[in-house]
């Protein structure tokens, strides 16, 4: 299908900067139109153009945006595994152009404000919610926030320390990681230890609401790889959660 035929935007735009945010995980930031928009929470396609190598998973990759929408940069992050397209990604000079097309995707904040919003993120599946939580900030929603993030240790949590500074900018709002694998870590640790269970949501949301401990009427967004998603779709229909009132978005193969 060409630009003309397509039914989202089609363009080219430069690599501006690089950099790891976390143990095997990079950002990128491109030139972003000024006509272009989306929604926080979407995602973009993302093609190499006359790559110089390439392999069997092909020159192009679904990326969600983890930038806000009020911000100059179309900016995604990904763990870097050794695949041809990854390893130019790292490797390419700054200027370089890919083809962005999109964007796609409805993992986006609700947008009755009296509904709390809890989002469920596993590793780098947190850059959808990156771009919520940056947006409610920014545009001071009265939403209520609360944002678990599950990785193996602070050394591979991306936007550690961005996410808890941001709890400063915005009083709804509230950070909670937790880390599966903290024998592993060089850093000392005094936050949550574990898999985000029924037990813990239990406890951090009754701590956040005391009037409404279960947050009744709240809307759950789950993002990560397709096991985590699975398992905190029924760790939340078993605590009680409506099914109608879970989003999901599966990471595959970052």
């Amino acid at each position: 299908m060409s630009p003309v035929e397509a039914k989202w935007p089609v363009f080219k735009a430069k690599l501006v900067s690089r950099a790891e945010i976390a143990e095997a995980t990079m950002a990128f930031r491109f030139e972003r139109p000024p006509e272009w928009t989306f929604k926080a929470g979407q995602f973009v396609d993302i093609t190499l153009i006359n790559p110089p190598e390439t392999d069997a998973e092909g020159n192009v990759r679904g990326f969600s945006i983890a930038s806000a929408p009020h911000e100059g940069v179309i900016m995604v992050a990904t763990r870097m595994r050794n695949t041809a397209c990854k390893r130019l990604l790292q490797t390419m000079p700054l200027q370089t152009e890919v083809q962005i097309e999109g964007p796609f995707g409805d993992l986006t904040l609700h947008n009755n404000g009296r509904r709390p919003a809890i989002l469920l993120a596993g590793g780098i599946g947190v850059t959808p919610f990156h771009s919520m939580v940056l947006r409610a900030a920014h545009e001071k929603l009265p939403h209520r926030i609360l944002l678990f993030h599950s990785n193996n240790s602070p050394e591979d949590a991306p936007f550690l320390e961005e996410l808890r500074e941001l709890e400063k900018q915005n009083p709804n709002y509230a950070y909670i990681p937790t880390m599966t694998a903290i024998d592993r870590s060089h850093r000392q640790w005094s936050g949550e230890t574990g898999i985000i269970n029924s037990k813990m949501l239990s406890r951090r949301l009754k701590a956040a609401t005391p009037s409404d401990p279960n947050i009744a009427g709240a809307i759950y967004y789950i993002a990560g790889p397709p096991g985590m998603v699975a398992d905190m779709q029924k760790t939340l229909v078993d605590w009680g959660a409506d099914e109608d009132n879970i989003r999901t978005e599966e990471f595959t193969g970052y």
